[in-house]
């Protein structure tokens, strides 16, 4: 009996893993729901789940949330989180965890995007811990722009300084289900996998949006100061202006994007086509 642990359960992408864990014939009792504030998880234990109190911010609730625990998703946190995912693997590692499953971000090593020298500090804890390990490099999340749509389709474009480059981003369902792959199959120690859908460009997504909905979106690409500038115009909080430029200056490098294959290899299929994303989202906010 394997006993299956998911850090961060009741956000969006560990309630999906855990979906798809169950779906895959894990018994509810066999998953340890690890969260931040358990009042947030009560659906999760009226399934029948194990649900554990488990701060990455509080190293004291750590032992007790990974005691017995198996095999381990670590699910990344947000911010300056490397000490916190630190504790994580060490707790783990004093708990008898045998394998941690860590999502990290595409090529962590290789980009100067925000965040990813926290993602490989992670990743070399994690690999000089001594613990069994799988490192999921997880690309950007489809949702991030379909769920854009309304505002896409209001403005009569999408707006970007991506200089057209495509990017592998994939559904949140797509990660989730390679992530429950990994735990529940014992044939990926210490591997590192890339994770990307099949690579578009804003104006692919502008076009599937304007075939789907019948609205004419059209892509239109800025420089960075321009687009900087744009947000700033439109109401776009400071604080987030420089990040958003960011991601698009990551974008026109190469930073979001790979050819792999291995998120389709966990999956046993391809990834979800970007149209079918688009007519989900279309579908979510009632658009036509």
């Amino acid at each position: 009996m394997t006993i299956i642990g998911v850090t961060g359960a009741t956000g969006q992408l560990g309630r999906l893993v855990i979906e798809r864990l169950l779906k895959r014939g894990v018994a509810a009792e066999h998953v340890v729901a690890v969260v931040r504030n358990p009042t947030m998880a009560y659906d999760l234990e009226s399934r029948g789940l194990d649900v554990r109190l488990g701060d990455y911010a509080d190293a004291k609730t750590l032992p007790a949330a990974l005691a017995g625990v198996d095999v381990l998703l670590l699910i990344s946190g947000q911010g300056r989180f490397l000490a916190q995912h630190a504790a994580v693997i060490d707790a783990a590692r004093q708990a008898g965890v045998r394998r941690v499953v860590y999502t990290s971000t595409l090529r962590a090593g290789r980009t100067q995007l925000a965040g990813a020298s926290e993602h490989l500090g992670t990743e070399q804890h994690l690999q000089g811990s001594g613990l069994d390990y799988t490192i999921l490099r997880n690309g950007q999340y489809l949702e991030n722009h379909t769920s854009r749509m309304p505002q896409f389709l209001a403005q009569g474009e999408i707006v970007g300084a991506t200089a057209n480059k495509p990017l592998a981003a994939a559904t949140r369902a797509d990660y989730a289900a390679a992530a429950a792959a990994v735990l529940v199959q014992d044939d990926h120690s210490a591997k590192v996998y890339e994770l990307g859908g099949t690579p578009f460009t804003l104006s692919e997504l502008a076009a599937a949006i304007t075939d789907i909905t019948g609205t004419t979106v059209a892509y239109r690409d800025l420089s960075s100061d321009d687009l900087a500038a744009f947000l700033k115009s439109n109401g776009v909080p400071e604080s987030f202006v420089g990040f958003a430029v960011e991601l698009d200056e990551a974008t026109a490098a190469g930073a979001h994007n790979t050819d792999s294959g291995d998120l389709q290899r966990l999956l046993g299929r391809p990834s979800t086509p970007l149209a079918d994303a688009v007519k989900a989202a279309a579908q979510q906010h009632a658009v036509r």
